[in-house]
């Protein structure tokens, strides 16, 4: 069984569905979102569509910063971050706000845990982008649920953790397509990056495949109509700086 792993989608339609097509012809059948399905992008409505249809078929989701912020209305709007969030809200309809909140912030697959940021105290939206945090996360998930992986996204970049017999955390950036072997006497963390807004200066979408039988993840780089989705956040009137940022993949 190969399970896609794909976080941080952003209502970007044209990314999500360029990595979908990518993780089916690769073998996968079953599929997780790791939160952050809106928020920045203009299509909102569509990709909770196709991310809810897959639920109902038994893919696993959790809430992401951007998908809380959107399920109920804001006080006031300081940033840029909070219009799109006003902006969100008002597009979706009552069931899609109501499933949003209802989302669970963590979800346990056999000895693994599916989160959005970090599993230590999930919903402080922590980024796990070097080693301590990572310990943090991983010290965590084995104490509350007992896994020795942790898969999230939240950083919008990829990259891979590990805590060898010695305790001490090690990291190295992915490379797209190469799997790499999830050994039993290590424990892992492996941040699979963003469909929907990539951050590292690539605008290819990302998201990760784990082959379930043979423990090894994949992580992966997906071409899509970038310009398109740039152009549909100029004609919402969200901030051009949206736009650009997939235009820049940054």
């Amino acid at each position: 069984m190969k399970l896609a792993l794909l976080s941080d989608l952003h209502a970007n339609t044209r990314a999500l569905a360029a990595c979908l097509a990518h993780a089916r012809e690769s073998g996968a059948t079953q599929f997780a979102f790791l939160g952050d399905l809106v928020g920045y992008g203009a299509e909102p409505v569509a990709v909770l569509e196709q991310v809810m249809a897959l639920a109902a078929a038994g893919a696993r989701v959790v809430r992401g910063n951007h998908d809380a912020a959107a399920a109920q209305a804001l006080a006031q709007v300081v940033t840029a971050e909070d219009l799109s969030s006003q902006w969100t809200h008002a597009q979706l309809p009552e069931r899609q706000r109501a499933w949003l909140a209802e989302l669970p912030l963590a979800v346990p697959v056999g000895d693994a845990l599916l989160v959005h940021a970090s599993a230590h105290e999930p919903a402080r939206w922590e980024y796990v982008d070097r080693a301590p945090l990572a310990q943090r996360c991983l010290d965590a998930a084995q104490a509350q649920w007992g896994a020795r992986q942790v898969f999230c996204g939240h950083v919008h970049q990829q990259q891979l953790f590990f805590r060898g017999a010695d305790g001490r955390i090690a990291a190295f950036a992915p490379v797209a397509g190469v799997a790499v072997p999830l050994t039993a006497h290590r424990h892992w963390l492996a941040v699979v990056g963003s469909v929907g807004q990539p951050r590292d200066g690539d605008t290819r979408a990302m998201y990760a495949l784990l082959d379930v039988a043979q423990g090894r993840l994949a992580f992966h780089r997906v071409p899509y109509d970038h310009a398109g989705a740039a152009a549909a956040i100029r004609a919402a009137g969200l901030p051009e700086a949206f736009a650009q940022r997939l235009e820049r993949g940054r």
